[in-house]
């Protein structure tokens, strides 16, 4: 996952990250699917900045090439954040914050009941 810098054109962010990804088809790994979500608001301020454009790419390709195209990522100033995770944990990931999600979900459902037999 990357965040990049609001002030690019939208429009460039493909061409932007074509550049980076260079780095896996020259090393002989393969990119799976881009998926750019676009202009998103942030968390937390990054950069001083409120929003970010978020783009996902799933690939596959050794640990030494996954290494230096983060490395790559990281010294290129429109890239403000970068997380790369192994399929197994971003599986695992998205599990559990399901479950949270639905543990939640449980808590505020059972604590109308609770106040209505009180």
């Amino acid at each position: 996952m990357l965040i990049l810098n609001p002030e690019i054109d939208e429009r460039q962010v493909p061409v932007a990250l074509d550049k980076f990804l260079k780095v896996i088809t020259t090393d002989g790994g393969t990119i799976e699917n881009i998926d750019i979500w676009g202009r998103r608001r942030l968390a937390y301020e990054i950069q001083k900045k409120n929003e970010g454009i978020y783009a996902v790419v799933n690939f596959t390709a050794t640990s030494a090439t996954t290494a230096e195209l983060d490395r790559q990522l990281n010294l290129n100033e429109q890239i403000m954040r970068t997380k790369v995770l192994r399929a197994e944990e971003a599986i695992a990931q998205v599990a559990a914050e399901k479950e949270r999600a639905e543990a939640k979900a449980a808590r505020k459902a059972a604590a109308p009941a609770k106040a209505a037999k009180a």
